[in-house]
């Protein structure tokens, strides 16, 4: 397999805890660090597969919570005064208590 040459640039401090981790590791430095670097993106791809699921999940909330937000074309019919309390409750639930005062049905 042909290898190809990466050049890296660090302070000096780095470059001598790097050395000093590779001999007692037993390895050379660039034995060391391709080990190193291919350890952690190991461990970055198991997680990313780990969490995919989570992350489409979290995306379509996302998106679903972007549409909710749009305001409708055409106004929404009259309310009940009854339903415009049951949507004020639950805004406050969503929004907080705090959230600007506009009923259902208004503009803001």
């Amino acid at each position: 397999m042909a290898r190809t040459r990466i050049s890296i640039s660090l302070e000096q401090e780095q470059a001598e805890r790097i050395r000093r981790h590779a001999e007692r590791a037993g390895m050379d430095v660039s034995a060391y660090l391709v080990h190193a670097a291919t350890r952690q993106m190991a461990e970055t791809e198991a997680i990313e597969e780990q969490f995919a699921g989570v992350d489409a999940v979290i995306a379509a909330a996302e998106t679903e919570a972007a549409r909710a937000g749009e305001l409708p074309e055409e106004p929404v019919a009259d309310l009940t005064e009854e339903e415009r309390r049951d949507v004020e409750r639950a805004l406050g639930l969503v929004y907080g208590a705090d959230r600007p005062a506009v009923r259902p049905g208004e503009a803001a």
